[in-house]
């Protein structure tokens, strides 16, 4: 069964993040992950949303998410991240 990530990010250091987007785009090709949607907060219709893009990426299940998460590659950036945005990554099952 297909698993999704989807992250919702509010960006800190424009650059950083680009150097951290470029990164993980090559970190997820070994996985067979697929970018569904990346964008920009339109409007918040209901609720509070402090975050202003969102990304969704395909995995084909939750292992691949995890093996991604926890690779070598991925886990080298998230120091980046944490430098460069605000995020919140989750995972859903479909």
């Amino acid at each position: 069964m297909a698993a999704y990530l989807i992250g919702h990010i509010t960006i800190k250091d424009p650059i950083l993040w680009k150097n951290y987007v470029d990164g993980v785009q090559k970190s997820l090709i070994p996985f067979g992950a697929e970018l569904i949607f990346r964008g920009k907060r339109a409007t918040v219709l209901a609720g509070e949303h402090p975050y202003h893009h969102a990304v969704v990426i395909k995995f084909s299940d939750q292992s691949a998410i995890q093996n991604w998460y926890n690779s070598e590659t991925y886990q080298d950036l998230i120091p980046i991240r944490d430098k460069a945005a605000d995020v919140a990554i989750i995972s859903y099952d479909s």
